[in-house]
């Protein structure tokens, strides 16, 4: 407040004088202690005076004040004890405010909580002050809320209310600055702030779950909801019952199976050989399937009621015996139409003339029908011929997994792995036996009979995978269970842990879990241990739904409270795609010899089939602007078939072929196909299984002499094509013993020193030894080996047969070691040199001319005693013996002539 600086004027009342000098006033005294006044007399003879402020005067401290003042004459002497005073009069005095403060809150926050859907009238009350003394100035008189687009008003007191419904789903709190006014309309010197939290209103359901549920391949079992817990607003109940539902009929053929082929998951099950795919891949040997719709993905096949195939003759026996079983994966809706036609899946029928059909399964009317006519020759009596299901399945647009075990005749339908015997048998006579021949179709049924043109009928509007048929035997449950199995589903982290009281059951596929129990807290530890696994090393990405429902029974009641259901999705992600790899030698040189021998060529010795991935190369703490690099990491995982393909023309089963012991094959669980385009090798198993089988792959060709080279490529899969490796292609030559021998004697004319003249060289073997020496030392050859004519005729016989027993020797080391060494780079050529040296060594040539013929005369004398196979032989196993030995021991050296010197 502002002091008072101003005096008050006033008046005093005439006094009574003694003393005739004693006319005027000289003072005005106040009465009191410390007080913020003094009078001042303004005119001695009226007695007016000032009243003042000797300081400034607070309001906030002292609102008015009280005190005593009297007035004094001059008197009669100089002492003012002579002095006349007047009597006392009180004076009262009120000091007026200025509005000095502004307002301040009692808190610098205030927080309330509000349920959502209500109206307040009052929320909560702020509260301002305000120092100034006066009621003008310390009173509030105003409160507003400065934040604006609010759903909340005050009033002049400070209660705050809302002015609509609030909803916690549209926003969970509001805050809000509050400010006041006093009544001079001084606004409050800083605003407050109010925080106003809306909580739903308690409503029965799960709390704490995550709607997108991540999966990554090969992290094995994961927790779906753990953290999850059951919000009952204190309600009490007697039992709870909670349903797991993991939808997965999206997914390839219901849910995340292996996507190997047919034969090979049966090989995997442990099913019994024999079975027959109809439904194959499309390739050269099993093109029926090539015109159909194909999903490639999974190998699914599509039938949209205008398709149909015809399996090949010989491909199926006609006789299925008592004993066979039919399996297949199907999905399929209502048929269109009132009356709706039959959709054949399997029919064999007449080709021509009639149209009995002998045996089929189709769908009708949303019934699964088998149709299996015996032949005359048996029983000439009424046979059970037609078996009924009648199945809410069949019409669902789901994928189901059906196999039909023959047992004439007693048929079995197993749906799912669940067995269902037929509602309904009807008896026919037996089929009359005829010479027509028999048309099978898969997707609709030949008749060719009783039409103008033979054609497809009873067309099936649906999709199939994994026919196959099998004559001879039934499969059996275990088998049946493990071709159906999902290799995702729910599970249970631990199931020791779980509460006590608590029940649950999981259907076969293991997509439903059922648990109940009668205590929330059991439950809601139960649910938290509820998990996701999917056992495929490459699962298919995508999103697997998850619904969780609740059925809560409350004391006396059926159900009292309604749990809304938990919605919910597994995200598989994507697996780390291998990039399968072949390594090996891809060309190399054979003698011709080697291709006709028992064990033919080795093909694929060093072959290595090797997994990698891509791996993001961590960061390092140094900053670089250049690109990441990726670092490869091996990773083992199985192969289901490797195709080796014979490139640039079929083989010519009459002298060429390729051979593998089926012992390899069956002591590492595989099989194999051989034709003459390749051989297919197939089973699920190890990279390293495979390797060792493809290392004793071999070619063999009996007739090698026309034969340049050959060609083959390796091709591997995962996943029925899934996944596939890079193409190996490999290139075999033929080394022939002829072309050898002109390619040394092109050497030779190349390194030929200059300062020997040039000889001509004729085509055959013993025209170059001979025309090759200088007819001066031919000359003293010839004499010499006169004189030792009768020296060879006595060697001859025991060098041929020590010649005969070092070429066995020779050939069995050649078995052994399969021509592993590679020369066809090496340059080899005939030294001169060793012939012109010296006389020594023409006489050394001479005589081994001379005695090469002494024991040609020598095999001709006896010739009467063998064969001219024998001869020929003899002749071949002399010139290998020459060629080869002789070459390497005296003619041949390495070609140094470009060597610097």
């Amino acid at each position: 407040m502002e002091a008072l600086s101003s005096i008050w004027l006033f008046s005093v009342f005439p006094l009574t004088v003694f003393h005739s000098s004693a006319g005027e006033i000289c003072a005005f005294k106040i009465h009191g202690q410390e007080l913020p006044f003094e009078a001042v007399v303004l005119n001695k003879t009226s007695g007016e005076g000032w009243l003042r402020a000797k300081s400034p005067i607070d309001c906030e401290l002292q609102k008015e004040y009280t005190f005593i003042i009297q007035a004094y004459d001059c008197g009669a002497g100089p002492r003012e004890t002579a002095w006349k005073k007047s009597h006392k009069a009180v004076v009262h005095i009120q000091v007026k405010d200025v509005n000095e403060f502004a307002p301040t809150f009692k808190e610098p926050a205030y927080k309330a909580v509000v349920t959502e859907g209500k109206i307040y009238d009052s929320i909560l009350q702020v509260e301002a002050v305000d120092e100034d003394c006066s009621p003008q100035y310390s009173q509030i008189c105003n409160y507003e809320i400065v934040t604006t687009d609010v759903p909340f008003a005050i009033d002049r007191n400070g209660n705050i209310r809302n002015t609509e419904k609030l909803s916690y789903d549209k926003q969970h709190q509001y805050e809000i600055l509050v400010t006041a006014y006093d009544c001079g309309q001084k606004p409050a010197a800083q605003d407050t702030l109010v925080q106003v939290d809306v909580k739903p209103v308690c409503k029965p359901g799960w709390q704490d779950w995550t709607k997108r549920i991540e999966y990554q391949p090969g992290s094995g079992s994961m927790a779906l909801f753990p953290s999850i817990h059951l919000e009952m607003c204190d309600g009490a109940v007697s039992s709870l019952q909670i349903v797991a539902e993991l939808q997965t009929n999206y997914i390839g053929k219901g849910c995340d199976r292996e996507t190997y082929s047919e034969k090979s998951l049966q090989k995997l099950c442990g099913a019994s050989s024999g079975i027959i795919d109809l439904l194959p891949s499309p390739s050269a040997a099993t093109n029926w399937t090539a015109g159909l719709l194909v999903d490639s993905s999974e190998m699914i096949f599509k039938f949209d009621g205008r398709q149909g195939a015809k399996i090949p003759d010989g491909i199926v026996p006609k006789n299925l015996t008592d004993q066979f079983t039919i399996t297949m994966w199907m999905k399929h809706g209502p048929s269109p139409g009132v009356r709706a036609e039959k959709e054949t899946i399997l029919c064999n029928s007449d080709k021509t003339e009639m149209n009995r059909h002998h045996y089929a399964l189709y769908v009708h009317n949303c019934r699964l029908v088998f149709l299996l006519r015996k032949d005359f020759d048996q029983a000439d009596t009424f046979r059970p011929a037609e078996f009924h299901w009648k199945l809410d399945q069949i019409c669902d647009k789901e994928w189901h997994y059906y196999v039909i075990n023959v047992e004439f005749p007693v048929v079995t339908l197993y749906m799912d792995g669940a067995t269902y015997e037929p509602y309904l048998v009807t008896n026919d006579w037996p089929i009359h036996p005829s010479h027509i021949a028999m048309q099978l179709t898969v997707g609709a049924c030949w008749q060719g009979g009783e039409v103008t043109k033979p054609r497809f009928a009873q067309f099936f509007h649906g999709s199939l995978a994994s026919l196959t048929i099998r004559p001879g035997k039934m499969e059996s449950q275990k088998v049946i269970s493990c071709l159906q199995a999902c290799k995702e589903g729910l599970d249970i982290n631990s199931l020791e842990s779980l509460g006590q009281g608590i029940k649950y059951h999981f259907n076969p596929s293991q997509s439903i879990l059922v648990m109940e129990g009668d205590d929330i807290g059991n439950i809601n530890r139960a649910l938290q241990k509820v998990s996701y696994i999917n056992s495929r090393q490459f699962p298919t990405a995508g999103v697997r739904r998850l619904k969780v429902s609740s059925k809560v029974q409350c004391f006396g009641e059926d159900v009292c409270i309604s749990i809304p259901e938990v919605d919910a999705y597994v995200m598989v992600l994507q697996a780390i795609e291998p990039r399968i790899t072949l390594r090996g030698t891809d060309h190399f040189w054979r003698p011709a010899a080697q291709f006709e021998s028992a064990r033919g060529v080795t093909l694929f010795p060093d072959i290595k089939i090797v997994s990698t991935f891509a791996k993001a190369e961590a960061p390092g703490d140094v900053k670089t602007t250049a690109p990441k690099s990726e670092v490869l990491e091996e990773m083992l995982h199985n192969l289901d078939f490797c195709d080796i393909l014979v490139i640039g023309g079929d083989l010519d089963p009459r002298q060429e072929c390729l051979e593998l012991n089926h012992s390899e094959l069956h002591q590492r669980h595989l099989d194999a196909t051989n034709s003459t385009a390749g051989y297919s090798i197939y089973g699920v198993g190890s990279m390293s299984r495979y390797e060792q089988v493809l290392h004793h792959i071999r070619y063999r060709n009996w007739r090698p002499a026309s034969l340049e080279a050959r060609h083959f490529q390796i091709k591997c899969s995962e996943l029925n094509g899934r996944y596939t490796s890079n193409e190996f292609n490999l290139e075999v030559s033929v080394l022939h013993e002829d072309r050898v021998s002109d390619k040394e004697h092109v050497n030779h004319l190349i390194v030929q020193p200059p300062f020997l003249q040039s000889v001509h060289h004729p085509e055959s073997r013993s025209s170059i030894r001979r025309s090759s020496v200088v007819p001066s030392i031919a000359t003293v050859v010839i004499i010499i080996s006169v004189c030792m004519l009768v020296f060879v005729v006595a060697m001859g016989v025991y060098r041929v047969r020590i010649a005969h027993q070092h070429f066995i020797q020779e050939t069995e080391a050649a078995k052994e070691s399969e021509m592993d060494w590679d020369d066809s780079a090496l340059t080899i050529t005939v030294n001169p040199m060793e012939k012109h040296e010296g006389p020594g060594h023409g006489e050394d040539e001479t005589e081994g001319e001379e005695e090469e013929e002494a024991e040609e005369d020598m095999s001709s004398s006896s010739g009467s005693d063998d064969s001219e196979e024998e001869e020929e032989e003899e002749e071949g196993t002399g010139r290998g013996r020459h060629g080869q030995n002789g070459a390497r021991q005296a003619q041949l050296e390495w070609d140094d002539s470009t060597l610097p010197y």
